[in-house]
């Protein structure tokens, strides 16, 4: 029996759990039988013998869970195989970095969406893990259900990787495509945005490149080039007018939020791209290219954020733990 923890009960904790039920007999037949045995988020928690359907009711009717223990407490405490670890992401870790390396710590597998740990400590968490000899995957951090990570340390790993470039932030990618289509000034999409739920009413961490700059630091560690938050040359796109688009438009070139790691360069800014170029990808889709030593340029394109987007990732990684080839 696997039993599992979750710290996180938001929108993608929350999709998670849906679609552990949903695909029960799908997931018992790759990995075996599993329990969960609590899940925790910032203010509540349930823990022992309880039903699935249980904690979504009570979160959906109260917005909490029905006990009082910390996320801590559990983590530090329970018994579990694996953490699930989905909460809010903070830039220099939070509370899910020390959940994350408890966890490590005391044997137990992680599977995180969550950004800000790995871009505080990549390196000390992947020794830790070493160490312990259980795995850290965080597959739903960069691109949700693309999957990225998997084909940068699996297919990938025997190719010399030059380059990894992409287009990141599906909100900028909207913000420029509507831009781009319809002429429209910045501030009129970015409301549009906002009203669709596409873009936070606080926009600035999509729209000045934050977002971006913490994926392409974890991606850039994952394909062995070293990167800190702090060294990513980033400019956001709230400058960008329908003029520039139209003086790009007539040489054939869109304008897009790019972001680039290779051993000289680490960048996330706007940039003409071609408009026959894979990049120039429209809406609110991701799409990340290696370039490769061995084989040119690889393309992975798709929905790069969302709730069943990201809960499926996470899925699929846990699954991936146990039964590796499914």
């Amino acid at each position: 029996m696997i039993r599992i923890g979750i710290v996180g009960f938001g929108v993608v904790g929350q999709g998670f759990v849906e679609l552990l039920i949903s695909k029960k007999n799908e997931v018992s037949k790759m990995i075996g039988d599993f329990k969960v045995e609590f899940i925790a988020d910032s203010k509540s928690s349930i823990s022992g013998d309880f039903e699935l359907d249980e904690a979504l009711k009570l979160k959906k009717m109260t917005g909490r869970l029905k006990d009082d223990k910390k996320p801590q407490e559990l983590v530090e405490d329970a018994e579990y195989d694996v953490l699930i670890e989905c909460s809010v992401t903070k830039l220099e870790g939070g509370d899910a970095l020390r959940y994350i390396k408890t966890a490590l710590k005391k044997g137990s597998h992680v599977v995180t969406s969550n950004k800000g740990p790995l871009v505080a400590e990549f390196e000390e968490l992947m020794k830790i893990a070493e160490k312990n000899d259980v795995k850290l995957m965080y597959e739903a951090t960069v691109g949700a259900a693309i999957p990225v990570i998997r084909v940068a340390k699996g297919y990938l790993k025997t190719f010399t990787i030059k380059s990894v470039y992409g287009i990141l932030n599906g909100t900028c990618n909207y913000i420029l495509s509507r831009m781009e289509e319809e002429g429209l000034d910045f501030n009129q999409v970015l409301s549009e945005a906002v009203e669709l739920g596409i873009a936070e009413t606080d926009a600035s961490y999509d729209i000045e490149g934050i977002d971006a700059a913490i994926k392409l630091v974890i991606l850039a560690n994952t394909v062995g080039i070293r990167a800190k938050f702090d060294e990513v040359y980033r400019k956001g796109i709230s400058y960008i007018t329908p003029e520039a688009f139209r003086i790009a438009n007539e040489k054939d070139y869109t304008i897009r939020l790019v972001a680039e790691a290779s051993k000289d360069k680490l960048s996330v800014a706007p940039r003409l791209v071609k408009k026959s170029h894979p990049l120039s990808i429209k809406g609110t889709m991701n799409v990340v290219v290696f370039k490769t030593e061995e084989a040119g340029e690889l393309y992975l394109a798709g929905r790069g954020a969302g709730k069943y987007e990201t809960a499926s990732a996470m899925i699929s990684d846990m699954v991936h733990i146990y039964a590796p080839s499914s």
